[in-house]
């Protein structure tokens, strides 16, 4: 049985398909990270994960339980962040961990998991402090810290590190690999390095349909196999105009006359490049090769990009 189980969900907002038969499973131990452009159904996914939306197609399960049938026993099983992180910005750090920690009934001692809780998340020098008196990077432990506080075996958590600076995001990383010993993490994220940081496997969304789903590792090798090259010619050329280089996979518009030129080789293509200048009369303002990164794996798969094989 996995922890998180996702079947062929589809959701609708009105006559917007927003998931398209979406399906992912993430077990105990496992920390998953959720990619995908602005609008790609993260979000939506979460939410219908946590009970808080119906699915309109398709089936989820926490714990074998569905999200439809079994909200309230899914909520106990679910530590959830949300995106827009809501708090009650009146109540002191302390006094809102206990308030939520008694709406789970959980059976714990309060002061002692509020403690234990502050302590992990590194909120002690801000514990006696009104919520709304805290940084925005702190807020962001409060809400990671309200999530733990019931100790979960699941972890959905929409843009944990977002607010948080350098020496934070650090922590927050180590506190996130910890958990995930005993727990199944389902995270989403904007920030690649976070993925390679405490990611095992990712799970990129493009228009509501999975567009990969692969571990970091693998899909790391795959970016750093083959390079790209960053043109700048003087004219206009289109996209079709790069067929006549051998060696090109994709060729990514930046404007009409700058070109990412992505390699299916690890050959040096430069020199196949400079040739298809010369035979096509164009002047090459700059030409540069850099290796590939996950980011551009991303890229590839989100952004509208051109292969010189479509037709």
């Amino acid at each position: 049985m996995h922890s998180i189980e996702v079947s062929n969900i589809s959701k609708f907002y009105g006559k917007q398909k927003v998931l398209d038969n979406v399906s992912l499973e993430v077990d105990k131990g496992q920390v998953i990270g959720l990619l995908g452009p602005n609008g790609a159904g993260k979000t939506t996914l979460m939410k219908i994960l946590t009970s808080y939306l119906p699915p309109y197609e398709g089936t989820a399960f926490i714990h074998g339980l569905n999200v439809q049938t079994e909200a309230l026993k899914i909520r106990k099983l679910v530590g959830y962040l949300p995106e827009n992180n809501p708090l009650y910005p009146e109540m002191y750090v302390r006094e809102y961990l206990g308030f939520v920690l008694k709406m789970y009934n959980t059976g714990f001692l309060l002061k002692k998991r509020v403690d234990e809780v502050i302590e992990l998340i590194g909120l002690k020098p801000e514990q006696h402090k009104k919520i709304g008196a805290l940084s925005k990077g702190y807020r962001q432990r409060v809400g990671l810290a309200q999530a733990l506080i019931h100790d979960p075996p699941v972890l959905i958590l929409d843009e944990p590190t977002t607010g948080l600076d350098p020496n934070q995001l650090t922590d927050i990383r180590a506190v996130i690999s910890e958990l995930a010993k005993e727990k199944a993490i389902l995270l989403s994220t904007h920030i690649m390095q976070e993925v390679e940081a405490v990611c095992d496997r990712v799970v990129i969304i493009h228009k509501g349909k999975v567009v990969a789903d692969d571990e970091v590792a693998r899909i790391s090798r795959q970016a750093s196999s083959s390079d790209s090259y960053h043109l700048e010619l003087k004219e206009k050329v289109s996209a079709d105009s790069f067929r006549e280089i051998a060696g090109i996979a994709f060729a990514e518009a930046l404007s009409e006359t700058e070109w990412i030129l992505h390699a299916d080789t690890e050959k040096d293509i430069r020199e196949g490049i400079f040739k298809f200048a010369v035979a096509n009369g164009l002047s090459i303002l700059s030409l540069s090769k850099n290796k590939e990164k996950m980011e551009d794996v991303f890229h590839q798969l989100t952004r509208g990009i051109t292969s010189v094989d479509d037709n």
